[in-house]
């Protein structure tokens, strides 16, 4: 007998899902960057503003009965330039660098997942179908954005790559996570979790090279003009491209990951 199918309130991860998800992260710093920044908020203040954003959208997604594209690419946008202004007070802010925001955050990353894993046994965003299992999944979702800014940041900074080295080297680490995906039995879902993680820092990059001085390496763009040019692209691609919502047989057994 055929086990029913549920259908998940989050999409198919397809190559739809993370080229809009790159898109997204860039646009997430440039966001970000435009409220704390240009916008003279603050990082504080700017975490502020985008965590209510994000709480009242993700409020919205968890109450929604099934998926809604543009709804959960909200929450995902939200997600993100949370992640760019927490981020940045974390490093800044705090004091603590971006060695100790990374280490804090990723932290906590594992702290959610941990929580989530002993909760439901899996961390598979295949199962996420209940209001419960949707909270793990949007609080991990955020975490990992907040450390894919701290990380991105880190490189392109720190080690003295600049912002089209970090985005070479994250390119080249989901490359190696693709391959990894397409010739190696490893665990489907922790590829998948190291992948958004890497988007992140992707993105962060890329976002960066688009509004930063030319001096520092960046095109000087308008970080308003840069997000809504990113925003019209999401948009359209949401629009245009097909997605669906994921799917799974039934209840995961406790001990899957």
């Amino acid at each position: 007998m055929a086990q029913d199918i549920e259908r998940s309130k989050v999409p198919e991860v397809t190559l739809v899902f993370w080229i809009i998800k790159v898109l997204a992260t860039t646009l997430g710093e440039t966001g970000g960057d435009a409220v704390s920044m240009s916008m003279n908020f603050g990082y504080a203040v700017g975490s502020f503003i985008f965590i209510g954003i994000f709480v009242v959208a993700v409020i919205a997604q968890i109450a929604a009965k099934k998926f809604h594209p543009f709804l959960y690419w909200l929450v995902v946008i939200a997600t993100t330039t949370a992640g760019t202004t927490m981020a940045d007070f974390a490093d800044r802010s705090l004091g603590i660098g971006y060695p100790g925001g990374a280490s804090l955050l990723f932290v906590l990353l594992l702290a959610s997942l941990a929580v989530w894993y002993w909760s439901e046994g899996s961390i598979s965003v295949n199962t996420v179908s209940t209001p419960k299992v949707e909270t793990f999944y949007w609080v991990a979702i955020l975490f990992s954005q907040t450390l894919g800014t701290a990380l991105g940041d880190w490189m392109a900074d720190t080690n003295g790559l600049g912002y089209e080295g970090g985005a070479l080297v994250f390119a080249a680490g989901l490359t190696l996570i693709a391959a990894a995906y397409f010739y190696t039995s490893i665990s489907r879902t922790l590829l998948f979790w190291a992948a958004f993680i890497l988007t992140r820092p992707l993105g962060a990059t890329l976002g960066d090279f688009l509004d930063k001085p030319l001096d520092n390496g960046g095109l000087a763009f308008s970080r308003f003009y840069a997000s809504a040019i990113l925003a019209a692209v999401i948009i359209g691609c949401v629009a245009l491209l097909p997605q669906r919502a994921g799917a799974h047989p039934g209840k995961p057994q406790p001990t899957s990951i």
